[in-house]
């Protein structure tokens, strides 16, 4: 059963409006689905981790060059919902494994004219292999657009297994045949008090879990402490789009 309470689990149909990890957030995500459609090319596309299917639906909605889409997430009953809620003879619907995910169950290396993966990366504690697999998906000339969180984000979110900087980021293209067309950043403040005393809505950990997290990543509370001299309470997120040289 889906739980629209996870921070990991955005329903838009089912969000409150108070609070930084409600509609706030599923705005951020829209924002990157729009970055995403001004720069997809013609064709196949595949939205991986596709979560409940509303990005997928909209791509396919705001990009008339996309014949086909593919939505994938780990979740049946994601996958199921997006089925039930955004039925359309342009999409199929998969629930698989994305480090396993081959489109077809072909283990030959077809591929995708565009890929969108947003806000997947952070969640694989060794995250290139990852990266990898999504370059070796996409069609020469195709488009891949993916997005992660720029400032410290394990802390908060027992989700997350790697936590990245734009310049991290960006390194995973470094010796893969992708050059950046397009980046776009965006930042989301959040109340410090209710993430301490545990007020935020869908909030993973409250103070006392984040307090645990230090004291067994001391390299994690200074990681924290630098971005917020350096940004104030804010979380920063980037989403960049690359093109697969022939």
């Amino acid at each position: 059963m889906l739980d629209c309470s996870s921070l990991e689990r955005i329903i838009p149909d089912q969000l409150a409006d108070e609070g930084t990890t409600g509609v706030a957030t599923l705005g951020l995500h829209l924002q990157r689905y729009e970055f995403a459609a001004r720069n997809l090319t013609s064709g196949t596309l595949l939205d991986m981790a596709c979560g409940v299917g509303y990005g997928t639906s909209y791509l396919v909605s705001a990009c008339p060059q996309i014949l086909w889409a593919t939505g994938v997430d780990l979740d049946k009953d994601a996958i199921d919902y997006a089925s039930a809620r955004y039925p359309n003879e342009r999409i199929q619907w998969i629930a698989a494994d994305a480090t396993a995910f081959r489109p077809h169950g072909s283990t030959d290396k077809p591929g995708f004219d565009n890929i969108v993966s947003l806000e997947t990366i952070e969640h694989l504690p060794r995250p290139e292999p990852f990266f990898r697999h999504l370059v070796d998906m996409l069609l020469p000339g195709g488009i891949l657009v993916a997005s992660v969180p720029t400032t410290p984000s394990m802390d908060g979110n027992p989700h997350h297994l790697t936590d990245f900087t734009e310049r991290s980021f960006r390194g995973m293209a470094h010796g893969l045949p992708l050059q950046e067309i397009a980046a776009f950043e965006q930042e989301q403040p959040f109340s410090a008090t209710q993430v301490l005393t545990g007020t935020e809505k869908r909030l993973s950990r409250d103070h006392r879990g984040l307090l645990s997290f230090y004291w067994q990543h001391p390299g994690k509370l200074v990681s924290r402490a630098f971005s917020t001299v350096r940004y104030g309470f804010v979380n920063r997120y980037s989403t960049i789009a690359w093109r697969r040289d022939g």
